[in-house]
């Protein structure tokens, strides 16, 4: 561990980055440039403190979750990311497996939208950023451990997920979450997409079924409704941006006109909080 280095490394990439870059309201003139402490610290969702001995060259080594966690606050590059793992003594992530590292690009559109529900999602269905609003109508999906992180694997598997959905909305949703699966595996090749399709064949005998259609349809824009629990039914267009990958989608839920979803969500957005301890199953 380079704790010199690795200190003069997030000082500098922290001051380099506006309080907008990464969606916080401006708060005046700064007297220093850059983010402060707190904020990568809060971003990161890490101590104050802790942040700020790794800065001043006093604190234990990172964790590699830890490190993930502040790459994402300061919006680094692949090359950044791996340069961060170095310096912090650790191997770097292996990069045919990049689904934990949040396209700068796709978090940069993210951090400016707060007025409609959006996450960036890897192309097997796991959350890896989600705004406000996205949590008050879905719930928390960033920690989900293993293929419960994919939203494809709660559709088939968790009956809870589909209460969140009006019962003529179901076959539909699996058709397109099985064809857009069947696109991401072939072009993944990788062994996380198989297993992903391995344990779903074992425990889902309507994904089964589906998946012996060898049907195939890259999701790019669709309609989607959800019945929230707190506020009812919210019709939303879902338009899906690709990263230059192809392994990760920011997902945008844009209000139906002329329903009463973008009222809905500001109900939600004064809930705040609240909102978000009785989400959506899905």
């Amino acid at each position: 561990m380079d704790t010199k280095q690795l200190a003069d490394f997030l000082r500098v990439r922290r001051e380099a980055l506006d309080p907008g870059d990464v969606g916080l309201a401006g708060t005046g003139r700064r007297r220093t440039p850059g983010l402060r402490r707190e904020e990568v610290a809060r971003l990161a969702d890490i101590s104050t403190d802790y942040y700020t001995r790794l800065e001043q060259d006093r604190a234990p080594q990172p964790s590699p979750g830890v490190l993930r966690a502040i790459t994402r606050a300061l919006r680094l590059t692949l090359d950044e990311r791996d340069h961060l793992f170095r310096l912090a003594g650790h191997r770097p992530p292996d990069r045919t497996r990049s689904d934990e590292h949040g396209a700068p690009g796709l978090l940069g559109v993210l951090d400016r939208l707060s007025d409609v529900p959006a996450q960036v999602m890897t192309d097997l269905g796991a959350t890896l950023v989600q705004n406000d609003l996205a949590r008050s109508v879905f719930g928390d999906l960033v920690r989900l451990p293993g293929a419960t992180g994919s939203m494809v694997y709660r559709w088939f598997t968790d009956p809870r997920v589909r209460a969140g959905y009006p019962v003529q909305d179901h076959a539909t949703e699996s058709r397109a979450l099985v064809a857009d699966l069947r696109a991401a595996t072939v072009r993944r090749g990788d062994a996380q997409a198989k297993d992903l399709v391995e344990r779903l064949l074992r425990e889902s005998p309507e994904f089964a079924a589906l998946w012996r259609l060898h049907s195939v349809a890259v999701m790019r824009s669709r309609p989607k409704r959800i019945r929230h629990p707190e506020v009812g039914l919210l019709e939303f267009d879902c338009q899906m941006l690709v990263d230059e990958e192809r392994t990760q989608i920011l997902a945008l839920f844009s209000p139906v006109p002329g329903t009463p979803t973008a009222g809905r969500l500001a109900l939600l957005a004064s809930l705040g909080p609240l909102a978000a301890r009785h989400p959506s199953p899905e």
